[in-house]
């Protein structure tokens, strides 16, 4: 099964990263926490500190060894200044555009799209969603903004925010795993 990763940095939206992992842990998709430095614990925008799966070392450690393929997801949630420190950081940046290029999803909600999202290439005419007030980056790629709780156009997935954060998880196991998976997972958190 595919697995997935959830970037950390100082500033993230609690709501958005733990949802979304929580939704796809419970649709049986391995995922790992992982913190852009070294730190093993990362503080969010509300002050929620979380200790992290891997730092950055040891994820770039599982990468040279085989540890992430075009099958993995790379998940960004917003929330600030978190969303601004994981765009500012241009090995993750990099590691990004090389994984969208080879064929692997990217998944990012609320002001993510608009700043990390936004850095990816060939994005005119892909369909996104994001905080209100982030569409400019993507807009001047040429993506066309939907006002939608989640949106999945090819290998890119969009969030909306923190209040549609199940809906973005849900969005991202149906696209990964199954609609199957994700209409069970659906139904066992009550909201059928």
């Amino acid at each position: 099964m595919k697995g997935a990763f959830v970037f950390l940095a100082d500033g993230f939206e609690e709501t958005e990263a733990l949802a979304t992992l929580d939704v796809l842990r419970r649709g049986g998709m391995e995922v790992s926490t992982v913190s852009i430095d070294e730190e093993g614990l990362v503080t969010s925008s509300h002050g929620v500190t979380v200790a992290v799966d891997k730092t950055w070392s040891d994820f770039m450690l599982d990468a040279r060894m085989g540890g992430t393929t075009k099958e993995d997801l790379l998940v960004f949630p917003g929330g600030m200044p978190g969303t601004k420190n994981l765009a500012g950081f241009d090995l993750l940046m990099d590691l990004m555009v090389k994984h969208y290029e080879e064929g692997g999803s990217v998944a990012a909600i609320c002001a993510a799209p608009g700043l990390v999202a936004s850095q990816l290439p060939g994005l005119e005419g892909k369909k996104f969603t994001c905080y209100d007030g982030f569409q400019e980056h993507m807009l001047a790629k040429g993506a066309e903004y939907v006002k939608a709780p989640a949106v999945v156009d090819g290998n890119l997935i969009t969030g909306r925010g923190a209040g549609t954060a199940i809906d973005f998880g849900l969005a991202i196991l149906g696209h990964v795993v199954s609609e199957e998976t994700a209409a069970k997972v659906r139904q066992s958190i009550m909201l059928d």
